[in-house]
Formats: structure tokens, sequence, C-alpha cells
């Protein structure tokens, strides 16, 4: 990389590392880079496991949190108007399957015999393989019957409000619990109407609220119950396994292996975590599957039958998944929908537009989609050119055809053409809806693929109508959604349908460096016009020091470029230099204030979240009995007061999963010492990759940085996705 002349002297290690902090209210909870994302079922266990038997809990201080996390979470489901269609189309899939175990009976069926099968395989004995075989593929759902169009999203349903009479009885039960009686009207929003009476008779529904721990849902319950309050009582366990898999989920993953959930709940202190996990699934809290292993996986475990020199028929390696209804079923739902777009037919109109493509990517690109429903192009930002030429060869043939780019930022580099994924679903932007709901288009492109989770990617693919033909586009190397699931990585993996990788390089020294990255190489690159600075700092206060001088005046000077055009993006929000601490530092330089409007004032760039996984930027306008008033991106928005603390940040430093999609003319890249936990090779492509002109990276990590490019790959996500693609296409599988 270009250098300063100085080298970076080894910073002293921080006794409180903490940039790597997930902050499910405004990022949409994935983990930030792939820190501290190891064990998602075990996180944070041992530290709970004695809560049950004794420990004193932390309600009180867990109520605000607990506030702010279900006031984001109804703001998101209040703004996609199309999810709650899905989620309508899920729940009469699960009325049309086999009803309910009744509540504590024994495990019977597939479920028992799956868990007795993994139990085998586990310890060795011999399994029957009747028990291991995979489940037939599902049809395609039929096409929605609802022709009701969705509404903007400038005006969202609010959520529905609770009775007050039903608030009231729920404030009594937490009072007499010793919970925050705060904590009513998110607990009767979340439970409903029979909540009072569902808390009475298992106190440990509480960790449905988002926010709530389970130290905290203990301690509830010992108030409740007293003497017949246990660690091993079986409501607790049940309710222990969704939590477990909610947190599962704000990692990325759509489910966990069985194996990982019984380990978790030995350490919050569960006394027969297989039997927990048995009552569970009787209960109808989380989902069970079965998923063949990965092939090299297969080949170990034949190589070592082989190896004991046993003549016993071989089976199917397996194992068992837990997963929640909601993330599993969307991918359900998904796989069917991408299957009945991999069958669209040729086209053969377009040979005309291949023929006159600006570019051999391109004319690749049209002749692909000419051929197939479904079809992935992968490649860096110069390459986004080619799915732009793609829809407008289709409109010039008298097609419809959309370009969707993540957010507004990816949208404003696209021109007037382009609309947003959320605005897309919510019928605010783009053709709208035909009579039998689904999307008046032939061709939809989606830009910055990587950045759909599995439910965002369920609606769209419904909503696409039979034969028409979906283009993901999107570049490999970035991080993953900040929702659960992979959608594009594991389509890639299962190579279902064509791959089409662009060979237009992004240019310049910054497009140099970033592709080193992308094969683990952190080289040094020419660059004769300061488009690549590193600059070594000591500690973190100077980090911050060098940061904000850069922004206020080194970027501008040497470029032109304002401060408002210069992104800052560090690991995390937390820690001495995380986006709080560089936010502040930067407020008092560049827009110094009392913070009057809830702590902002007039003019202070600011991050506004109103769903999880989407970021807006803008500027605080003013503030009024309504609420915080933006400007975002010339669109006016209203923040409503009780949201405001939640879901509105100061915006000069964002995260990178916030930045993800997002380009500036300069971007400033801040690395102290305590980051180096959180640092990743796609953390690194995609925080390097959001300056278009110039980058700076205020350098701290020492070795950490090389290592982490060349070592570190992406945190594994447990997604169910390509294997359900796979069995329904499995004859029309072919190489990516």
């Amino acid at each position: 990389m270009a250098d300063t002349g100085r080298h970076p002297a080894a910073p002293a290690p921080d006794p409180d590392p903490g940039p790597a902090e997930t902050d499910p209210e405004t990022d949409g909870g994935a983990a930030e880079d792939g820190a501290s994302t190891d064990g998602a079922a075990a996180d944070g266990a041992a530290a709970d496991s004695s809560s049950a038997d004794g420990t004193s809990t932390e309600t009180e201080a867990g109520g605000a949190e607990a506030a702010e996390a279900a006031a984001a979470l109804s703001e998101s489901q209040a703004e996609l108007a199309a999810q709650r269609e899905l989620r309508e189309r899920i729940e009469q899939r699960k009325a049309e399957k086999a009803g309910p175990i009744a509540a504590g009976a024994k495990l019977s069926g597939q479920a028992a015999d799956l868990l007795a099968a993994v139990r085998a395989v586990e310890s060795g004995a011999e399994v029957d393989p009747s028990l291991l075989r995979a489940p037939a593929p599902t049809a395609p759902p039929p096409p929605a019957q609802d022709t009701t169009p969705a509404r903007a999203p400038e005006a969202p349903s609010a959520p529905r409000a609770a009775a007050p009479g039903a608030v009231s009885a729920v404030r009594a039960v937490l009072a007499e619990g010793g919970a925050p009686e705060a904590l009513a009207g998110q607990v009767a929003t979340v439970l409903g109407e029979q909540a009072p009476h569902v808390l009475r008779e298992d106190p440990w529904q509480l960790l449905a609220v988002p926010g709530v721990r389970p130290e905290q849902a203990d301690g509830f319950a010992r108030a409740l119950l007293g003497a017949a309050c246990g660690p091993g009582d079986e409501r607790r366990a049940a309710a222990l396994v969704g939590w477990l898999l909610e947190r599962a989920a704000l990692q990325g993953h759509t489910a966990l292996e069985a194996s990982s959930v019984r380990g978790a709940l030995a350490g919050h202190a569960v006394p027969e975590p297989d039997e927990a996990v048995q009552h569970a699934i009787a209960e109808g809290a989380v989902l069970v599957f079965q998923d063949g292993l990965d092939e090299d996986v297969e080949e170990t475990e034949s190589e070592a039958g082989e190896a004991e020199g046993g003549e016993q028929e071989a089976t199917a390696p397996v194992r068992v998944l837990l997963g929640l209804d909601r993330y599993a079923l969307a991918e359900e739902s998904l796989a069917d929908g991408l299957a009945r777009l991999v069958k669209t037919g040729p086209d053969a109109s377009w040979e005309e537009a291949a023929a006159t493509a600006a570019s051999p990517s391109a004319a690749e690109l049209i002749r692909a989609v000419a051929g197939h429903g479904l079809v992935l192009h992968t490649g860096g930002e110069a390459a986004r050119a080619e799915p732009v030429a793609l829809a407008e060869a289709a409109r010039a043939l008298g097609m419809r055809a959309v370009v969707a780019a993540h957010g507004e930022n990816g949208r404003g580099r696209l021109g007037a053409d382009a609309v947003t994924v959320a605005g897309l679903l919510a019928g605010a932007e783009g053709p709208g809806r035909d009579a039998d709901g689904t999307f008046a288009l032939d061709l939809l492109v989606v830009l910055d693929a990587p950045q759909l989770d599995v439910e965002t990617a369920a609606v769209i693919v419904e909503s696409l109508p039979d034969g028409s033909r979906l283009v993901l586009s999107g570049d490999p190397g970035v991080l993953w959604s900040a929702g659960a699931g992979r959608v594009f990585a594991d389509l890639l993996a299962a190579g279902v349908c064509p791959r089409i990788a662009s060979r237009t390089p992004d240019a310049g020294p910054i497009g140099e460096l970033v592709s080193g990255i992308g094969i683990g190489e952190l080289n040094q690159v020419e660059a004769p016009g300061k488009e690549v600075v590193i600059v070594p700092v000591r500690d973190a206060g100077e980090a911050v020091h060098r940061t904000v001088q850069l922004v206020a005046d080194s970027v501008p000077r040497a470029f032109g470029v304002t401060a408002g055009q210069t992104q800052v993006i560090t690991v995390g929000h937390g820690g001495s230099a995380g986006t709080r601490a560089l936010n502040a530092a930067l407020k008092q330089r560049l827009n110094p204030g009392p913070g009057r409007f809830g702590g902002f004032d007039p003019g202070d760039r600011v991050a506004y979240v109103p769903s999880p996984g989407r970021t807006l930027q803008g500027s605080v306008v003013s503030a009024d009995t309504e609420g915080l008033r933006l400007d975002c991106e010339g669109e006016a928005v209203v923040v409503p007061r009780e949201r405001v603390e939640s879901a509105v940040r100061h915006g000069w430093a964002l995260t990178a999963h916030q930045a993800a999609g997002m380009r500036w003319p300069a971007a400033v890249v801040v690395l102290p010492g305590d980051a180096a936990q959180g640092l990743s090779r796609p953390w690194v492509y995609t925080a390097f990759s959001r300056g278009e002109r110039h980058l700076s990276v205020v350098h701290g990590v020492d070795q950490a940085l090389p290592q982490a490019v060349a070592g570190v790959p992406s945190q594994e996500r447990t997604t169910r996705l390509r294997p359900l693609i796979e069995t329904l296409l499995a004859p029309a599988a072919q190489p990516g």
C-alpha cells in the first residue's frame, strides 16, 4: 500500500477492547465483522449459567434496551407491507402441515427419529438408513390471491397497539415479578391480549421481548413461581431454545446444529439438554430438519470407515438442524420460487441486443439472461454498468425491466430509472403490481445482492410473475447481509444457474488494492496522486485525533472533497475509537452545539435506520412535537420522538456493515489497536472499497491487518438454502 514514510509502532494492548460491539437496534443485529461470532448459540452461556438458581438479576438495567429493540422490530414490520403478505402465506402453509404435538407429550414421529439418528451417528452405532432420507422436494406455493397492492413506506401502518386494559394487566404482572413496568407495552404487543395469563403460566415467555436476557427472565420467574421455579423447568428450556436461535439469527444463521444448541443449554444450567431440545420441538417452539454433510466431510467419514476394515453398509452422513419457523419457511419459500425461475425457457429475441453490447462481459450477461430465468453476476463497482446495460437492452426490446439497488446511496449512483429494494417491495418505487399481486415486469436486476437477507429475498422472488427473469448482481468479496442468511453466497455455491464473472476491473490504485485483498493479499500500490494514504497511529486517542484532522482539513485541502463527502468507517460502535467516540469528536469539530434535540443539532450528519439492515444518511433539519425532522438525500423524513434514541445516530462515522452497498468520494478507515480482533478479509475488503477517489487508513493494528486479509475468511453461517435448492434442481445443476 502507499505509505506516508513512517512505520506504525506496535500499539500497547487495550485492556478493554470494544469496537467489535454488535448493536441490533441500529445495525440489524448481524455481527459486524466476524469478531465474537464463533459459537452463536453458546455466546454468553457461561455468564448466564447460574442465573436460574439464585443469581441476582439485572432486569431494571435491561428495560431501556428491551424497549429500544422492540421499537426497532415493530418499525421494520410496519414498514414493509409485502413482508406481512409473506408471513400470512407462511402461516397458511404451516396450517396445512401436520398438527402440532400436544403440549407435554413425548416426542414422536420424524422429529424423534431424527434426534435418535443423530445420537446414533455421534456414538458410532448403526443407524437405520430410512431415518436419514432427505425429504421430498416441495412443490412451489400457489400464486398469491390477495390483490391488494403494497402500501408506500412514507406512511407505514403503525404497529397494532395493545388494548389499554391488557397493558395495565401486564404492568401489574411485571411489577409483581420485579420487572420494569416500562416493558408493559412491548410485552402486550409481542404476546397479545392474553399476555398477563401467558406470563403467569410461563414467565420465561418474557424472553420473547427483544433485549430481555435469560438471567432477567429467570429472576422474573423466581419472583412469580417461587419454589416451583428451577433450572430444569420445561418451560424455561423451551424459551431458552427459542432465545438461542434468535441470537443466532442476529449473527446471520437461519438454523443451528442440534448439538450446538444442546451445548449452549448446558451452559445455561439446563440439567438435561437433550430432553430440553426434544420438549422444545414437541411444543412447537422450533422446527427440526435433517441436512446432508458437505462432500469433503462425507469423504472423510468414508475413508475412516474403510480404515477400520469394516464391511458395514455405508450411510450418508447427516446432521440435525434446529430453526425458527420464520427463517426456515422463508428459506423454503425462496428455494421454491428460485426453482420456478430457473425453469423459465429461453428467448431468442435477445440475440440482437447481445451483438451490440458495449463489452464482452455485458454481451455474455445478455446471452445468459436470454437462455435462463435466474442468472448470477459478480464483479466490483465498475461491473455494475453491465447489468444496467442489460436492463436498457431489455427496455429497447419492449420489455418491462427494473434495476434495484440496496439503498438510496446505491440508487443515486445509477440514475433516475433505478429503485431501491425497500421502495420496490413497498410499492413506492418501480412499476407497481399486477392484478394478481406480482410485480408488473419482465426482468428484475438486483444489485448489491450480498446484502439480501433470506426474508427480503423470499418476498422479492415470490413477487415475480411466472416467465420473468431475475439477475442477482454483486461483489462476493464484501460482508454478507445484516439479516439472517447468505442468499448470494449460497446460490453461487449451489451452481444451479449461470454465473457470469465480469472481466471489468475497478481502475486506479484503490481498485488495485482491493482486488489484491479479495484474493488474500495486502499489496503496496503506486498512488502518485495520494489516492491511498496510510496514517500510522500509536493508540486510540491519536486515531481519533488524526481522523478528525483528515476529515476536516487534509482531505478537503488535497482533493476538494467536503467533510460531508468523506465517510469515516470503523469496526464497531463501542470502544475508544468506535463510531460513538469518533462521531462525538467529529461533531465537536464540524458542527458544535448543545444537542438540544435529544443530543442532535440542526446540521448534524446522521444515520437513520428505519428497519434493521437499512441505513439512510441525512442531516438534522429541526425538531417539533412530531419528532426529529431529517433531510435524507433530498427526502423529508420525520422520526417519531420515541424512535429517535434507537433509530438515529450521528453519521460522520459508520460501521462497515452500515456502509456496505454505499460509496463516497473519500473514505477514512480507522483501525485502532483494539480493533484487531474485529478484522477479517471481508471486513477489510468492504471498508477499503468504499472510497471512489481517495482512501485514508488510520492504521494502529500493526501486523493484524495483513494477517486478517491473508487468513481470516468470512464468519460461517449455518443456512439451509443451498441444500434446499440443490434438492429441488438436482437434475438441472451445472457448474458455476
